[in-house]
């Protein structure tokens, strides 16, 4: 027999273990619901935390099961029932991240450098001028380049509690929501983070976000194929894909790898396009002259192969690359011949969507049943 178990006992013993985020003991923090109950040796009560994703739940558990056999007895019954409740709502439950969004397609590329956040960037800002509502996600954790492209470098995200969650809100510009870890992280310093903390961070900015009621939900995926890659695949059930290459021999055989990553059986996400950026150089003062500098109709010659649309060739020009870099994408000048390129590619990639919805079944998350 142990000494007889007032609640008084089991605050004591609580006082003892300190929360790590903030340095106070459980009982200070007020962490410990007021309802303690006992039952002869069996004791059960909750502990409150602030979010239901907190890190140190886990850890905190286990000490205060440990500090409870310490200072009231080892006798006292209390693995299993300690339960946790926290203030915030819980985080959905995967296949039902973005309940609001209508499609979501992710824009890859099998290699760098082949300008797939530009085309990003461009088609996202293009469908809004269209009249859609539209979000964008810069998924490349490691080097993300959106914020720079949209001249919003120096925004910082708030979150707002809508429904019980804090939720973080997008930036909007040019009618899109935006959001990247560029907002979160110093732009001037390497992110030195394993495969699972990156992951953590992207499905932060997915359900974690007030995306709200979008028509289109654009992923700018980091280039070639990753953790992130599968992550996406994991909580998102994708509309489909659009692959970015250039002509070259070496960024086609890239954007094969990108192209044979979705259509795996396991994967089974349809390509709704393949984009061929840099066709072609045609210089300002020769705006009729086309000059193959990477190779002629190579994402042509592939799309054929492999069946697949080719819905865009966009060409390299001076004044692309130069409102990428002053913030304002050429989509934002749609009377140019290059903002031009844009919209069609955009209306391209409605029409796709909208014939992959009326002849293919909903794609599934990877990990779920088909």
């Amino acid at each position: 027999m142990i000494m007889a178990i007032y609640p008084k006992l089991i605050l004591e013993a609580l006082e003892k273990v300190r929360y790590p985020g903030n340095g106070k003991n459980l009982v200070e923090a007020e962490m410990v619901d007021d309802n303690i109950r006992i039952d002869g040796n069996k004791v059960s009560f909750s502990l409150i935390f602030e979010k239901p994703t907190d890190p140190f739940i886990r850890s905190v558990v286990k000490s205060a099961e440990a500090a409870i056999h310490m200072y009231v007895g080892k006798e006292v019954e209390i693995e299993g029932n300690i339960s946790v409740v926290s203030r915030q709502a819980a985080r959905p439950e995967v296949g039902k991240f973005l309940p609001q969004v209508k499609n979501v397609i992710a824009v890859s590329s099998g290699k760098g450098g082949v300008g797939k956040s530009t085309v990003s960037a461009n088609l996202a800002i293009a469908l809004a001028r269209l009249g859609y509502k539209v979000g964008l996600l810069d998924a490349d954790i490691f080097g993300p380049s959106i914020p720079k492209m949209f001249s919003v470098e120096d925004e910082r995200p708030y979150s707002e509690n809508i429904d019980g969650r804090d939720l973080i809100q997008p930036i909007e510009k040019f009618g899109v929501k935006i959001l990247s870890i560029g907002f979160f992280v110093d732009p001037e310093q390497a992110i030195l983070w394993r495969g699972s903390m990156a992951s953590n961070a992207l499905k932060q900015l997915i359900a974690d976000a007030n995306w709200g009621e979008l028509d289109y939900f654009l992923i700018d995926l980091p280039p070639g194929t990753s953790d992130i890659h599968l992550t996406i695949v994991q909580c998102l059930a994708l509309t489909g894909a659009l692959v970015v290459t250039t002509p070259q021999e070496v960024s086609l055989a890239a954007a094969i790898k990108g192209v044979n990553m979705f259509i795996n059986e396991k994967v089974a996400v349809p390509i709704l396009g393949l984009v061929e950026n840099m066709a072609w150089f045609t210089p300002a003062e020769l705006p009729n002259n086309k000059y193959y500098i990477f190779g002629k109709e190579g994402g042509k010659r592939m799309a054929e192969a492999y069946n697949i649309p080719l819905i865009g060739q966009i060409p390299l020009v001076q004044s692309i690359c130069e409102s990428g870099d002053e913030g304002v994408p050429i989509a934002m000048k749609a009377d140019s011949p290059d903002g031009q390129a844009f919209i069609q590619l955009a209306g391209k990639l409605v029409e796709n969507t909208d014939r992959r919805n009326a002849e293919l079944p909903e794609t599934k998350i990877v990990g779920t049943a088909k």
